[in-house]
């Protein structure tokens, strides 16, 4: 068995070939500790690691699991996050929002700052990590907080990055606001759960589905609300799904933002919004 394969077992179950051939790398650098310069120099893996990491591979393709999942982390921003079937997995686009965060953050030497929905805690941990800020990171979800905790604690991140259960924002404490608002929300209306992604279905249906059928659900009842804990000045960031820039920009005018601007990401889509107060 060779590396190549591996990777051939991957795009024979339909996986595109350059994603192939990083989750192999990803697979024998987890289960086989074999890094690409090892790969580079030639050097030779262990026949019993090759065979863990076909079975990987096999397990992948059989039934389109996350290698993110098989593995137990996920890649973000130069980290590995703890990953599980309880939290969205990181993705890049959610990189575009966290870098425009850091830069507001600290252009205007912000302090407090609040992640909606913080799943893995990827996005509050990287602004506690980036930043001179305190982020409370609020969800639903209790195993969703344990499993921000966790990776909040292997970042040595303790009283940077503190997560807190709440349905949005219901467990805001009395007197508490904050400087900026950021949130990767649930986008996906209902009508697309059976078009997407096989390995989509493994993420868990509250962090990608809402209830509506444009997917604007939490954007409204966020937005609507986030003037009431902001301070003067401060802002609200969302990363966006498809086509939902103009029906959001619209939401955060009505609610008093100004100075509302997007960015797109590698596809030209419109990715992340943010307005000041």
């Amino acid at each position: 068995m060779t590396i190549q394969e591996i990777v051939k077992i991957l795009t024979d179950a339909g996986i595109e070939p350059n994603e192939a051939n990083v989750e192999v790398k990803m697979l024998i650098e987890h289960f086989a500790g074999f890094g690409v310069k090892d790969i580079l120099m030639g050097k030779k893996l262990d026949p019993q690691k090759l065979e863990l990491v076909k079975e990987k591979a096999e397990l992948r393709a059989r039934t389109r699991q996350p290698v993110q999942h098989i593995i137990g982390f996920a890649d973000f921003m130069g980290e590995k996050f703890i990953v599980n079937k309880n939290v969205l997995i990181p993705r890049d686009e959610t990189e575009i929002l966290v870098r425009k965060a850091v830069e507001l953050i600290n252009q205007n030497n912000f302090k407090m700052a609040l992640d909606v929905g913080t799943g893995t805690g990827c996005i509050a941990c990287m602004i506690a990590k980036l930043t001179g800020c305190q982020v409370i990171g609020l969800d639903i979800s209790n195993e969703a907080l344990n499993t921000a905790l966790d990776n909040a604690s292997r970042l040595n991140l303790f009283n940077k990055a503190i997560f807190r259960k709440s349905d949005i924002f219901s467990n805001v404490k009395p007197g508490e606001s904050f400087d900026i608002i950021v949130s990767n929300p649930p986008y996906i209306p209902p009508c697309e759960k059976n078009n997407i992604q096989p390995e989509v279905k493994f993420d868990p249906e509250m962090a990608l589905f809402t209830e509506d059928a444009k997917g604007l659900e939490f954007y409204e009842k966020i937005t609507k609300n986030a003037p009431q804990i902001l301070n003067k000045g401060g802002y609200l960031l969302f990363e966006l799904g498809i086509g939902q820039y103009q029906d959001v920009k619209k939401m955060m005018e009505t609610a008093g933002f100004s100075e509302i601007e997007i960015i797109k990401d590698l596809a030209d889509i419109d990715r992340v919004i943010w307005g000041r107060i």
